[in-house]
This record gives C-alpha cells, sequence and structure tokens, in this order.
C-alpha cells in the first residue's frame, strides 16, 4: 500500500508541514510499506494530484491534511475510484466533516490509528456535478459563508467578527429569496429562507442541523426553512444549530430523499462542503458508496449507528 499526506500549508492559519511529517515518521517506523508527503501550492492541487494516482491504477491512502476544504478536493480526485482510500486529518479551521464523529473524531489526529485503518464506502453529494461529503445549503446560510471573506480585511472583523458582519449585511438585503423546490412529490414554490441537505451532521463551523444523518445510508437528509422573519429566525437559530430543527414544523421541513432540485430567479449562491458554486438551478442528488473512507483503527461510529 502506498500513503500520501497532502498537506494544504495556509490552512488553520499556519504550516504545519513539519509537524505531519514528524507524526508520520513516528507512525511508520515500524512499518514495512513508507509515505510521502505533498504540499499544495494552488487551488485544485490536491485534486489533481489524487486523480493522477487514482488513474494510475496503484493502491493509495490519500490523507487530506488540512479543513473540509482539502478534504473537498481530495474526494473530488478520489470518488468512483476503488484503489484510492481518503482520510481527513483535521488541521484547518471549520472540520466540520470530522465533527460527525464526535469523540472519535481525535482518531483522525492520531497517525498510527490512521495508517492502520480500513476503508469504508460512504456516499456523496452530488451538487451539480461538484462532489460533496458532507452538507450543502442553499440561503441566507450560504450566502453569508460566501461573503464572509469580504470583510476580514476590515477593523473588527477577524474571526467571528467577520460572520456577524456578512450576516448583518445579508439580512438587510433581505434573508429569503425565491425558489421552487423539488423532492420526490414535495414541492414548494415561494419565499425561502435557506435548505440544507445532508450527508453528513456538521456545517459552518459547528452547526448541526441533523443529528442522525448516516453518510452511509443512501439517503439525503434534507431541511427546507419556509420564509422567517428576523425575530423568527433568532428564536429558532440557537435550536436548528444543535439538531433540533423538528421544534419548529411551522417553518422547518424535514425530508429524506434521493435528489432534490431547486430552482433560482436569478443566479445564486450554492454552499458545497463550504465551497461556492454559482448557478440559477442547483440539483442535489445521493451517489451511493461513491468514496472509500478510511477508518481509523479503533472506531466503532458506523457499527453503533446501524
Amino acid at each position: 500500500m502506498n500513503h500520501l499526506f497532502i498537506v494544504n500549508p495556509i490552512a488553520g492559519g499556519r504550516d504545519q508541514t513539519e509537524h505531519i511529517y514528524a507524526q508520520a515518521l513516528s507512525a511508520f517506523s515500524a512499518r514495512p510499506d513508507s509515505f510521502e508527503i505533498y504540499t499544495t501550492v494552488a487551488p485544485l492541487d490536491a485534486t489533481n494530484k489524487v486523480r493522477q494516482l487514482a488513474e494510475s491504477g496503484e493502491e493509495w491512502y490519500i490523507y487530506a491534511c488540512g479543513g473540509d476544504g482539502t478534504f473537498h478536493e481530495c474526494i473530488n480526485g478520489a470518488a468512483g475510484f476503488e484503489n484510492i482510500a481518503v482520510a481527513p486529518i483535521p488541521t484547518g479551521t471549520g472540520n466540520d466533516f470530522c465533527r460527525m464523529f464526535g469523540p472519535q473524531q481525535e482518531l483522525y489526529l492520531d497517525f498510527p490509528a490512521l495508517v492502520s485503518g480500513v476503508p469504508h464506502k460512504i456516499d456523496l453529494i452530488d451538487v451539480n456535478g461538484h462532489l460533496c461529503a458532507g452538507i450543502a445549503s442553499v440561503g441566507i446560510d450560504a450566502r453569508v459563508g460566501t461573503n464572509v471573506h469580504s470583510y476580514t480585511h476590515l477593523p473588527f472583523c477577524k474571526g467571528p467578527g467577520a460572520y456577524i458582519a456578512s450576516a448583518a449585511v445579508e439580512i438587510l438585503k433581505g434573508l429569503t429569496r425565491k425558489m421552487k423546490v423539488t423532492c420526490g412529490k414535495f414541492s414548494y414554490d415561494g419565499d425561502v429562507t435557506l435548505c440544507c441537505v445532508c450527508n453528513g451532521r456538521y456545517y459552518g463551523g459547528g452547526f448541526n442541523p441533523s443529528s442522525n444523518a448516516m453518510p452511509d445510508d443512501g439517503i439525503l437528509d434534507i431541511y427546507f426553512v419556509r420564509k422567517m422573519n428576523l425575530v423568527q429566525v433568532v428564536s429558532a437559530i440557537g435550536k436548528y444549530a444543535k439538531g433540533r430543527a423538528e421544534d419548529f414544523p411551522e417553518y422547518i421541513t424535514h425530508l429524506r430523499g434521493d435528489s432534490v432540485t431547486i430552482t433560482f430567479e436569478d443566479r445564486d449562491v450554492i454552499n458545497a462542503d463550504g465551497e461556492t458554486i454559482l448557478a440559477d438551478r442547483a440539483v442535489f442528488r445521493i451517489i451511493p458508496q461513491a468514496l472509500n473512507l478510511i477508518i481509523p483503527k479503533g472506531m466503532t461510529f458506523f457499527q453503533k449507528n446501524k
């Protein structure tokens, strides 16, 4: 088995290449196989590198060292290839995909457990041809997340301050947008606050709309939020962020299915694992068993949640 650590040197605000190399060197000290380190220098570097290895036909374990964006790039290069398995090593800012595993997420920082792991097939979301492992969404949350970087250069807008500034501006523009939402027999045409499509459980730096979505069950958990005013959003956001969307049936509908289509009046923002897509139509569909995810030795998450 070949092992490659793909390191995003700007993830989390500091270059951890030396730390990752030292951890990998220790983990492989008593193993017969070896490893390589690859440091990205531009967007899509990780996708292109993984795709190159996948098309070689050789078996590789790929470790995405960064945040959700680095993992997102790696899965888009690996999906559909039986000879490639991928794991996130959460050294970024959000690391939302790993949050799903609760206390066992720490195993993705345990290099000996990780390099001794085994592949487990998980589903992915196809979002207009882009693949997503965790959560995709449209609406106010997607717009806030996309525009947050426009405010990071301003005084008092570092970290959470940038999100507050972005949220304030988007609220002034209007919480809702006209959309047509279709999922199986469900159809809605009108004002929508947001629609969240879950394969995983967390997004946006810790928001947890679904407490029981599973990335290997072949089903999408979809939370469709009708028109809400600011007071209603403020009253609901805390519970929504903690997996209690069902507390608001008058505003939030929980759907389950293998696809959902959303049409906008104009081009709008689509979030996929924190990455931005702009389109006037969003098609989300489940791709069952599309990726080999490396499960660290000792992880029991999937057995416990069957």
